[in-house]
């Protein structure tokens, strides 16, 4: 016989205490929705209903009608409720550290300290302890959605081709410019003499500032000094987009002549347009402890392997022996390329404290322990690459919405729900 899920027992229980403890009955809280193992109670809506309010009216918006409002927050709880008994089943948590950097994030982007942010939220009347249970349950959603979602999705490389030739993929895959600029302002009545004089000018002023000196360092000269951040290649002024792009970080150009005068500008730094990144290759040897050999056996295990190899074995012919990294084993331990930030902290550190042809020590990672032989090491440009990546996320951002859509209707279809009101 099924068993009572554990919150309607509650519930019942609840009731009954309150009907024994009055003479007449009087219900604490009400169930509003049964969904498959859980229910959703009248306090649980009440609550989120107000929040929305809240919310709304912060934005300046008028809210709908209270009944239209209440539906649909029905329904986002119950769709809530289907998705986190899904996590439940599986087994999926969140952990206090986790959910700690998760809180400490929102706290930075308002600018605040975690201790900071507690506070200002204790102070608007709200709770902490709830604000964090409500980031856990995103988290959870969050991970639940991804899990599910994610394995519906194919990007094909026509795709991502069609994209990165659209206008939009033109205008988020442009390399960014971080420019500093000088203007020799020119009256607009003036003679030949003057605009000699304002080129001659700017090219005094060019030469400072490629002799070191900081843009800044030239206002007590009487010209104008902007800064104009960051910008898109096809964001800058039309005078500026043929020229900087030619330009290499730091470089200063020749000074560049406009209606308004002479302008100078001096790329401080790009982006995306020649990205090229240190990577190394390199090949390893993965051991995992496991219930037949305790960590110090792994460990003497790697140690032994590294000697052996050390004395003139091939280190492809050990990994394919005894490496359990499925992936790399059958290619003699090879990982090919990888660029910083792939690899594991652990591995990585270890990997770029080897020197080319050396064997490291063995190292710990959270997938067990390691010895790592160092191929060879470049400099790559991987500006396509980059290119790519942004196309295929900017795609899979675009299909994940879509797919989550049908997905969720999917499990409401397929979901036991009751609705009590």
């Amino acid at each position: 016989m099924n068993k009572m899920p554990v919150r309607i027992v509650a519930a019942a229980l609840l009731a009954l205490c309150a009907s024994l403890a009055q003479a007449e009955t009087r219900w604490l809280d009400r169930i509003v929705a049964i969904v498959d193992e859980d229910i959703i109670l009248a306090s649980e809506m009440d609550a989120r209903v107000e929040a929305v309010k809240a919310n709304i009216a912060r934005a300046g918006k008028t809210p709908p009608d209270d009944e239209r409002l209440r539906r649909e927050i029905l329904d986002l709880l119950i769709l809530e409720s289907i998705q986190l008994q899904m996590a439940e089943r599986v087994g999926l948590r969140i952990d206090d550290e986790q959910l700690n950097q998760a809180v400490t994030r929102v706290a930075s982007r308002n600018n605040l300290t975690l201790p900071q942010f507690r506070q200002a939220l204790l102070d608007s009347g709200a709770s902490y302890r709830e604000f964090r249970e409500q980031i856990r349950r995103e988290m959870l959603l969050q991970r639940v959605q991804a899990g599910n979602v994610n394995q519906r999705i194919q990007i094909s490389d026509q795709e991502v081709e069609n994209y990165l030739e659209s206008e939009q993929g033109r205008q988020q895959t442009s390399p960014e410019y971080h420019l500093a600029h000088v203007l020799i302002a020119v009256p607009s009545d003036a003679s030949d003499s003057q605009w000699q004089q304002a080129e001659q000018r700017a090219k005094a002023l060019a030469g400072r500032l490629r002799g070191g000196s900081k843009p800044e360092a030239l206002e007590s000269d009487g010209v104008r000094v902007s800064d104009l951040g960051w910008r898109k290649g096809t964001d800058l002024p039309s005078l500026f987009a043929d020229v900087a792009p030619n330009m290499q970080d730091g470089e200063v150009s020749q000074p560049l002549r406009s209606a308004s005068g002479y302008h100078v500008i001096q790329l401080v730094e790009s982006r995306g347009l020649r990205e090229v990144v240190a990577q190394t290759r390199a090949r390893h040897i993965l051991l995992k402890p496991s219930a037949i050999r305790s960590e110090q056996q792994t460990l003497e295990l790697a140690k032994t392997l590294r000697q052996r190899v050390l004395n003139g074995e091939s280190f492809h012919e050990l990994a394919k022996e005894f490496s359990e990294d499925i992936g790399s084993a059958q290619e003699g331990g090879d990982l090919g390329w990888t660029s910083p930030g792939q690899m594991v902290p652990a591995f990585e550190q270890a990997m770029q404290n080897t020197d080319v042809g050396e064997i490291s020590p063995p190292v710990k990672s959270q997938y067990g322990w390691h010895i790592i032989k160092v191929e060879d090491r470049r400099q790559q440009d991987v500006t396509d690459q980059l290119r790519e990546r942004i196309a295929r996320n900017a795609i899979h951002e675009r299909k994940f919405q879509d797919e989550l859509d049908i997905w969720l209707r999917k499990i409401r279809a397929e979901a036991y729900v009751d609705i009590k009101i």
